[in-house]
């Protein structure tokens, strides 16, 4: 059997302004200074892919319009809603406090393997990522209600963290939906 590509059309995607509108998921995205515009793009992008209400980018993380980022979001900086937060630590006690759980993705002593992660139905839940050299950054890890880790089995202690945002997205995007 051959099999063939979808066209576009097929795919049956909605434009930014109907994603905008649409009842929220419960998943929002903070970025701890991300120091490529291309990975904040690309989180953008993945963010856009799997229904991601919102996206903090905080600190020295770069904001749209940039043209980096605009390479690598392919303009899901128009459908995803994000805001700049001067502090990441500041941002998340305020997320916390509106009921969002929010969770480190980083190697910690108590980190929770991704693959026996499953949210809660009808939970918020508030993802942080690190910085591409140093990670989330330790206050941040203190101030989350707890940290998930990415099962890796090379030889290499991380990934890229576009690389990382796409993998835990569509894990929990999909529980959530289950």
């Amino acid at each position: 059997m051959k099999d063939r590509k979808k066209s576009n059309f097929e795919l049956g995607r909605i434009d930014a302004e109907t994603y905008r509108k649409r009842p929220e998921e419960g998943l929002a995205l903070v970025l701890d200074n991300i120091r490529s515009a291309h990975n904040v793009g690309s989180a953008l992008r993945s963010a856009d892919a799997f229904g991601v209400d919102k996206v903090w980018m905080c600190g020295i993380s770069a904001t749209p319009p940039s043209a980096e980022i605009h390479k690598s979001a392919l303009g899901a900086e128009d459908s995803v809603p994000w805001e700049h937060a001067e502090d990441t630590v500041a941002l998340i006690g305020r997320l916390r406090a509106e009921g969002w759980t929010v969770l480190a993705v980083e190697q910690t002593v108590h980190a929770r393997s991704l693959e026996t992660f499953s949210p809660e139905p009808g939970g918020r839940y508030a993802l942080v990522f690190g910085n591409e050299v140093f990670g989330v950054q330790q206050e941040a890890v203190d101030a989350c209600d707890g940290a998930l880790e990415i099962p890796q089995w090379g030889t290499k202690h991380s990934l890229n963290v576009s690389v990382s945002v796409g993998v835990v997205l569509w894990h929990v995007a999909s529980q959530l939906r289950r």
